[in-house]
C-alpha cells in the first residue's frame, strides 16, 4: 500500500500561548489511536517552533546556516503525519478527520503528498 505525508502547516504566530487545548489534545488522542488500529498512521509528531529551528540553504555551489525564528514566514510546517492507505483519497479522508477536531480559532492547513517508493 502507497505511503503519505501530510504535512501540517499552522500560522506559527496565530496559535494560542500554551498550545493546544487539553479537549484538543484528547481529541486527537483518540483519532490517533483509531488512526494506528486501522494501520493507517505510522508516525506522527509535532515541531518546536521556529525559534528553534535553523535552516540550511544551498543556492549557486554555496551554503547558508540561518537559526529561527523565521519572522518572514506567516506559515510553518507544525507536524507531521506519516500514513499508510489503499489510496490518496483515503489519505485525505483522515486528513480531513484530523483538521475537523480542531476548534475554530485554528488555522491549519494539511499538504497530502504520496511517499515516491524505490
Amino acid at each position: 500500500m502507497p505511503r503519505y505525508l501530510s504535512l501540517i502547516r499552522i500560522e506559527e504566530n496565530d496559535t494560542l500561548a500554551g498550545g493546544p487545548s487539553p479537549e484538543l489534545i484528547q481529541r486527537m488522542e483518540k483519532l490517533m489511536e483509531e488512526m494506528t488500529k486501522a494501520g493507517v498512521l505510522l508516525d506522527t509528531a509535532g515541531l518546536t517552533p521556529t525559534a528553534q529551528g535553523t535552516r540550511v540553504h544551498y543556492e549557486g555551489g554555496q551554503l547558508s546556516v540561518t537559526d529561527g525564528p523565521f519572522t518572514e514566514s506567516k506559515e510553518v510546517i507544525g507536524g507531521y503525519a506519516l500514513m499508510q492507505a489503499k489510496d490518496k483519497a483515503e489519505a485525505i479522508e483522515w486528513t480531513k478527520r484530523f483538521l475537523k477536531v480542531h476548534e475554530e480559532h485554528w488555522t491549519v492547513t494539511c499538504e497530502v503528498r504520496e511517499i515516491m517508493e524505490g
